[in-house]
């Protein structure tokens, strides 16, 4: 039996869009013995994909954590894998590749010396989707199917909402505020969407999501709050519910619009979406974005003339 390995170490955004690359590695492989090498947060998703028969959450060591760094070539070299495909494709797992020397396995990435070689200078300016289905077909791949999360699937029914129901991502990662629209615009929206008769359902994780959510409830009471209550797989869940969501450039966003919600993605000059948007993940839905230089600029209207000219709502 032979043995492959597949590197996708993070972000949320990153890891959904490479799924579908996991999904044709998967079938391209079938009856090969497959192992995810990832880091903790995404152990779940990757065991609920059905794509590997193990997952490593090893696969981030410090640099200068030489022990571990250490032991994690090492398991590598030892499990003898035939064929290594790396979608993370950065200066790490390419680093990774050249530690492997003399003897690296068959590799598929951007490494120098790898067999299967996607330079760096052909991955800038492009949708990472296609980015990958180019690096694939380099070792044969073709026929990538779009991400799609129909195998991730959690439970939406124990919070009890209503049948009309818009998701708000309002959060995103705490180190880049510049992605974020701020809370009270969210919260204008919310109001506004509950008077159209949806409810708006709000989420995010953390004490500072949490904060975000009550900005929006002051605005819009009859929104209701899910912060630190989802895990990936009932945000997957409650998006194949959802009427449309509405949010920043951020993970939870990425799984509504790949779950199948109809979305509307808000940008900043700090990300890309001609890189890093979401695509439909099924014929007919609407995924849209909306860019501007900087999100507090953007207005709420220019928000709501968007969903209606593309949603109706």
């Amino acid at each position: 039996m032979s043995r492959i390995l597949v590197i996708k170490l993070s972000a949320l955004g990153d890891f959904i869009q490479a799924s579908g690359a996991m999904e044709a590695i998967a079938r391209a492989h079938a009856g090969a013995r497959l192992t995810l090498l990832t880091t903790p947060p995404f152990e779940a998703m990757g065991r609920a994909s059905g794509f590997f028969d193990e997952i490593w959450t090893d696969g981030r060591p410090a640099w200068s954590d030489l022990p571990t760094l250490t032991r994690l070539i090492g398991r590598i070299r030892a499990a003898r894998f035939d064929r290594v495909y790396d979608l993370q494709g950065a200066s790490r797992t390419d680093r990774y590749f050249q530690l492997l020397r003399p003897n690296p396995p068959q590799w598929c990435g951007t490494a120098f010396g790898a067999a299967f070689r996607h330079p760096q200078g052909l991955r800038q300016n492009r949708h990472i989707q296609d980015v990958l289905a180019d690096q694939l077909a380099l070792a044969g791949l073709r026929d990538i199917p779009r991400p799609h999360l129909g195998w991730l699937e959690g439970d939406a029914a124990r919070f009890g909402l209503p049948a009309a129901y818009a998701l708000l991502v309002p959060g995103g990662a705490p180190h880049r505020p510049q992605k974020r629209w701020p809370a009270p615009a969210f919260g204008e929206l919310a109001r506004r969407l509950a008077g159209a008769g949806l409810t708006p359902v709000i989420l995010g994780h953390g004490a500072e999501e949490a904060g975000l959510a009550e900005t929006i409830q002051a605005a819009a009471p009859a929104a209701v709050s899910l912060v630190g209550q989802t895990s990936f797989a009932d945000i997957a869940s409650l998006a194949r519910g959802a009427r449309l969501a509405v949010g920043n450039d951020t993970g939870p966003m990425h799984i509504a619009a790949t779950a199948g919600a109809p979305a509307l993605v808000l940008f900043s000059a700090d990300s890309d979406p001609v890189m890093s948007a979401p695509r439909a993940s099924r014929p007919g839905q609407v995924v849209e974005t909306l860019k501007v230089g900087n999100l507090k600029d953007l207005a709420v209207e220019t928000v709501t003339d968007r969903l209606q000219e593309v949603l109706g709502i």
